[in-house]
């Protein structure tokens, strides 16, 4: 997953999305819906690919790799709280999918829930140990729990006291 834009939209500035999907998408099937959705995500185009991975989700919502790849594009299109409800679907589907543990700790963390982001990265350590970025994603979202309690517990932290 790589980094996305703040705002949620493509980063080219007043870029309609529609306008990668030739037309408004609706030609083809599934699987080049979903072939067109990993070739816009891998081009950058994260929102145009979330598009088109929907279309292929709702045609085959029994598909993991459809369903992993319309999580990425909703993470990479700054979708945070889409891609955790995708990579949450995974997970109870495959509990023991590093990757997906991964994917649902990344976006909880970007949705503003560290403490569960926690959980799913520190899973994704022990089934992985030897993935770094893995283990780095759970030192920093630790490091943010962290800096939270310390901020609540310092004078004038927000601690509920006046």
């Amino acid at each position: 997953m790589s980094e996305a834009p703040r705002d949620g939209h493509d980063s080219r500035s007043g870029h309609d999305p529609r306008a990668d999907l030739g037309g408004d998408g609706s030609q083809g099937d599934p699987y080049s819906w979903y072939r067109r959705g990993l070739e816009l995500l891998g081009r950058g185009s994260p929102a145009a690919a979330v598009v088109l991975l929907q279309r292929a989700n709702e045609a085959e919502p029994g598909s993991r790799s459809v369903l992993e790849a319309l999580a990425r594009a909703q993470f990479d299109a700054g979708r945070y709280a889409a891609a955790a409800e995708s990579f949450r679907q995974i997970v109870e589907a495959s509990p023991t999918d590093d990757y997906a543990h991964f994917g649902l700790g990344l976006a909880l963390a970007r949705a503003g829930d560290p403490r569960a982001a926690a959980e799913h990265l520190a899973l994704a350590v022990a089934m992985r140990p030897e993935a770094p970025h893995y283990a780095s994603a759970l030192r920093g979202v630790r490091a943010s729990l962290r800096a939270q309690r310390d901020h609540q517990h310092w004078p004038g932290g927000d601690d509920g006291r006046a």
